[in-house]
């Protein structure tokens, strides 16, 4: 909304969240951090009309909207999920088909493969509408990364498609407006399964780092997989409590899903089952290590952003508790009710809150952990004896040897003995 509106269309956004709704029409970002990835503040546009927001979603289907953009939540509960795709697209097919209006529907959401043949253009036909005639439907999957204001909307390479020609052509008039790089997919099939497929192959990727740095853990696979990385047709991953976050864990299982011949995926199935143990494990250690007061920085998935579906710490915590160890969980930008809510933990003060803990892990290395001085820090943590730190390195300059704590990061030697 806020990049259309910025090039001059006027947007009118739902949403079943009031929260989400005032907090836009008060010109703030629902998502925190957002004006940073933006790269500008978007409260003009709201207070120029130019955009806006309401719960009521009939008022998104006026006739004076030509597009539709669909960006809805597509799994619940760690799997993929039909629920909110087919309310949205029976009420836009019953809406264009008693008003005559033909509006371009594109889906932005992450879909699980062959999906639009098998529930998206049933809904329209049952409804009497022709493709092409009566609405223009595509797909064209969002990337963005929220935490790097240089991929953004504008910026990345985004993949389109329509069920016809003359839909992806509709299409790439519309987002370039706001997408610059814009690569046209033979059909809405080949362009649904390209998300899910690009983030299994990190999944993938992914685990086989963690697995490595079980495997082999006298050696600093954090330094092994930097050396792999110099060959030019090769990435770099760095092992981590599990992958988290809305792509990279539920992939695989869209993938799976969606696969006409799903037997066939067994290395998606095999990382699947990896990838969700592994915070099993972490805590499984820590148990076994005898600590019993473990104090969790993060939340979230990721540094600086609000995002805990799927988040390494939510099991992680769970499986702590199930060992009768006790949690406390630290997150700037979660509330202690909604800490709660979601682990069934208390939450505690940083860096204050640190002194009661004989272990720490870093989850998320938010820029408020990063800030603090090592003087500062290092007295708080009087019983502390453990740290384990989730890829960031948060507090990896200082000098653990003399405090007689044990400073991990995830994937170097020895991090889970």
């Amino acid at each position: 909304m806020a990049n259309f509106a910025s090039e001059g269309v006027s947007c009118l956004g739902t949403d079943v969240s009031e929260k989400v709704v005032s907090t836009i029409n008060s010109g703030k970002t629902p998502v925190p951090n957002m004006e940073y990835w933006l790269g500008f503040n978007p409260k003009y546009l709201v207070d120029s009309g130019m955009m806006s927001a309401t719960v009521d979603w009939q008022k998104v289907l006026g006739s004076e909207f030509a597009v539709h953009m669909i960006a809805i939540p597509t799994e619940k509960e760690d799997n993929p999920w039909d629920g909110a795709l087919e309310d949205v697209m029976t009420k836009i097919a019953t809406s264009v088909a008693k008003s005559g209006n033909s509006p371009l529907v594109i889906i932005e959401s992450t879909l699980t493969p062959n999906k639009t043949d098998k529930l998206v253009i049933p809904i329209l036909e049952k409804e009497g509408l022709q493709l092409g005639k009566d609405i223009s439907l595509g797909v064209a999957p969002r990337r963005d990364w929220f935490i790097s204001p240089e991929k953004n909307l504008r910026t990345l390479p985004r993949i389109v498609g329509g069920t016809i020609p003359e839909t992806t052509n509709l299409m790439i008039e519309v987002l370039s407006i706001v997408c610059d790089r814009l690569v046209p997919a033979p059909d809405h099939r080949h362009a649904e399964i390209v998300k899910s497929v690009e983030n299994a192959y990190r999944h993938m990727e992914i685990t086989l780092a963690n697995q490595l740095s079980l495997a082999y853990p006298s050696l600093n696979m954090i330094e092994v997989l930097k050396l792999v990385g110099t060959k030019w047709n090769v990435n770099v991953y760095h092992p981590s409590f599990g992958s988290g976050g809305y792509c990279i864990p539920l992939s695989s299982k869209y993938v799976l899903e969606g696969a006409e011949k799903p037997d066939y995926l067994t290395l998606l199935r095999e990382t699947v089952q990896t990838d969700s143990s592994l915070p099993r494990i972490i805590a499984d250690r820590i148990a076994d290590g005898g600590f019993k007061n473990v104090g969790i920085l993060g939340l979230s998935y990721k540094g600086d952003l609000k995002v805990h579906v799927l988040s390494p710490a939510l099991r992680i915590s769970k499986r702590l508790m199930e060992r009768d160890v006790s949690v406390k969980i630290n997150d700037p930008y979660y509330t202690a009710d909604e800490i709660k809510k979601l682990t069934g933990t208390g939450n505690f003060e940083f860096p204050d809150g640190l002194s009661e803990f004989d272990c720490i892990l870093i989850v998320a290395g938010h820029r408020l952990y990063k800030a603090i001085p090592e003087a500062k820090l290092i007295a708080h943590l009087k019983k502390c004896k453990l740290i384990l730190d989730n890829l960031e390195e948060t507090w990896g300059t200082f000098d653990w040897h003399s405090t007689g704590i044990k400073y991990h990061i995830s994937g170097d030697s020895n991090w889970l003995q």
